[in-house]
Parts: structure tokens; C-alpha cells; sequence
């Protein structure tokens, strides 16, 4: 399998742009990224959450942070035009489902056209050399199916977040086809990966923040869907997987315009009330799970995995940590948290771990 430290060390003293930094997925790579020496700007709102990862971590004063909306395309193309980047990693995003049901405009306008405009400041931008577009697994159409979507299925969804997911990977298309297709021109791939996990995540309806949440409070944790399945995977496993996108498009050994799914092996799926009660027995409350009455009317799909074949056998890419030992760092991580530790020694040490 290829070494995400190897990998690393092909961004050290490169300029690298990361949209959506300040987000869950965002800081993690971030603070990867300016470990190996890069000289990291990051675009995007500032943090949703508090606390957030990004803050807790004193990125602002580790990378050149700049407040940014996507949807803007002339001051995205001014923040292009002042960083010079020459690898940009795509990761802004309205990144929830039920905040798509209550904003579906944010939500295409984010996702779409913010999608769009990273695309065309990419392509005007002649320092750019390379381009990892992030999507979401979600962009597949959901048939329920228990074998893993490969990147030639179908895209679609029911919910405006998974549209605009395809969406975005109908627009990255477009611009292959209409920009990228040519000599000389910035490489670039997609990236597909969903549910991932770890350490700094406070995001709203999602797993384990909401878990973690409910016992600070004291209270029991209500699960909606207990027997919905996802493909599980620590943080660390899908940005390693964009970081060796990005070098195997510079290698040669990913065509430009291709598409990748990044997820753990299918055997690896698990259930929800599975992960609420490790991160429950984790807090020395392993009754506290309660499946609760769900009222709303937003679907929710039930079945969801991917088939990473590909990246394994083209990219030699494959996860590294086992659901025990994806689960046992995050529960840790926000154990050690909640007992003084520092939230940046926390994310060191997981890295560390993950590289070595």
C-alpha cells in the first residue's frame, strides 16, 4: 500500500489551497498538511460549530486563513489570484442533510454554483497544477442495494443535499470536459467518501457529536434509524486518500477528469446503534443508547457503502484502522478532551498513530 508520509512529503514548501478549512474534514487536513511543510491558505466561512475543530486547534494562526464565500466568484478568484496555489483540495460544502430539507437554496447555490466557481478559479488560475474536487458518497442515486457503489453507477437522490452532490459531480464533468481537456492543462480528479468520524466533530445531526452531546448533558442517546448502516471511517482514512489522489495525479498514475471512491471494505459496515453504544461504554454509560420515535418526514437513507476497488488496485490506497480501533481513537479523543487534554496534542497524537 502507498505511504501517506511519502505522500505528504511531495506538499512540503508548495503552496496548497484548501477550501472549506474550517470545517470538520477541513482542519484535519489543514493541520496534515502544514505538518508536512506546506504553505497552507484556507478558504471558507468561518467555523459553524462552538467549539470547533479549527479553532481548538489555533489554525488561524498556522495557516493563512481567509474568510470566503464560495458563491462569490469574484472575491474566490481575488483569494486565487493573491495565494498562487499550486494544489487546491475542494471541501467547502452545506454538508447536511436535514439543514438541505429546511435550505435547499443555500444548499444548491452552495454546493453547485460554489462548486462551479472553486472549478472556473481553477482553471483561470495558471499557478494551479493539480485538483482534488470533493463530493460525497451520497452522490450516488440510493437504491438501497447491499453491495457498494462503484464510480460508474448512477448518479441522483432524493434529498437537496445528495441532488447537489450530484449536481456538483455533473459540473466537475462539465468542466473536464470544457476546460481540463486539454494539454498543459491543471489535473484533476473527484473524490467520493461520506461518514467519516474522529476527534473535533461537533457538527449538528450527525452520530457522534450528537452522542457526545447528549451524555455532557447527562441524558440518554435517542437514535432515529438503529439498524441504518454506514461505511464507518476514521477522518484520516479519506484525507489520505485525497493526498494520494493529488500525488498520483501528479505521477501519472490517475488520468485526469476520473472519479474515486474512498471507504473502508464492505465487510466493514456497522450500524448506528453499534457505534452509539461503543461511544456510550466508552463514558461508562453503556444503557444510555434509547431508540427514539422519529416524526419527521425527511428521508433518511437506510443502506449506504461504497466499493473502493479501484483506489485500492490503481492508487494502491486502502484504510488503515479497523472499526475497533477507528472507534477506541474517537471515543479517546473526546474522553481526553473532556479530562483537560488539549484538543491539538489530541490530533497530533492521532496522526502520529495513522503515519506511523
Amino acid at each position: 500500500m502507498a505511504s501517506l508520509a511519502q505522500d505528504l512529503n511531495t506538499f512540503a514548501g508548495r503552496r496548497v489551497m484548501i477550501t472549506g478549512h474550517t470545517g470538520f474534514k477541513g482542519s484535519w487536513l489543514a493541520l496534515l498538511l502544514t505538518q508536512a511543510g506546506a504553505k497552507v491558505t484556507g478558504v471558507a466561512l468561518p467555523p459553524e460549530t462552538s467549539p470547533s475543530h479549527f479553532t481548538l486547534l489555533g489554525l488561524s494562526e498556522e495557516i493563512d486563513s481567509r474568510e470566503c464565500d464560495i458563491r462569490d466568484l469574484s472575491q474566490l478568484e481575488s483569494e486565487f489570484r493573491r495565494a498562487k496555489p499550486e494544489v487546491v483540495f475542494h471541501l467547502a460544502a452545506q454538508a447536511f442533510v436535514r439543514k438541505s430539507y429546511l435550505d435547499p437554496h443555500t444548499t444548491f447555490s452552495t454546493n453547485v454554483l460554489g462548486s462551479a466557481n472553486v472549478l472556473e478559479c481553477v482553471s483561470r488560475t495558471p499557478s494551479v497544477q493539480t485538483h482534488v474536487f470533493v463530493t460525497s458518497d451520497k452522490c450516488y442515486k440510493n437504491k438501497e442495494q447491499k453491495h457498494g457503489y462503484v464510480e460508474t453507477d448512477e448518479l441522483g437522490g432524493i434529498d437537496p443535499y445528495s441532488q447537489s452532490k450530484a449536481g456538483a459531480e455533473l459540473v466537475f464533468a462539465g468542466y473536464c470536459a470544457s476546460k481540463f481537456n486539454r494539454p498543459g492543462a491543471t489535473r484533476v480528479a473527484s473524490a467520493r467518501a461520506g461518514n467519516v468520524i474522529g476527534g473535533g466533530d461537533w457538527s449538528p445531526d450527525r452520530l457522534i457529536p450528537d452522542c457526545i452531546r447528549a451524555l455532557e448533558r447527562g441524558d440518554n442517546i435517542e437514535i432515529r434509524n438503529p439498524h441504518a448502516t454506514r461505511p464507518w471511517q476514521h477522518v484520516l482514512e479519506p484525507l489520505s486518500g485525497y493526498v494520494r489522489l493529488a500525488v498520483a495525479l501528479e505521477d501519472g498514475s490517475a488520468e485526469p477528469g476520473s472519479s474515486w471512491n474512498f471507504g473502508p471494505p464492505e465487510t466493514a459496515i456497522h450500524e448506528v446503534h453499534e457505534v452509539a453504544g461503543v461511544i456510550a461504554s466508552s463514558w461508562g454509560r453503556p444503557d444510555a443508547v434509547k431508540v427514539g420515535k422519529d416524526s419527521s418526514t425527511m428521508h433518511e437513507s437506510q443502506l449506504l457503502q461504497l466499493n473502493s476497488a479501484k483506489a485500492q488496485a490503481r492508487l494502491s490506497w486502502a484504510t488503515r484502522w479497523n472499526f475497533a480501533e477507528t472507534m477506541s481513537r474517537t471515543s479517546s479523543w473526546y474522553n481526553k478532551l473532556r479530562d483537560g487534554a488539549r484538543a491539538v496534542d489530541l490530533t497530533r497524537d492521532d496522526i502520529k498513530a495513522y503515519l506511523a
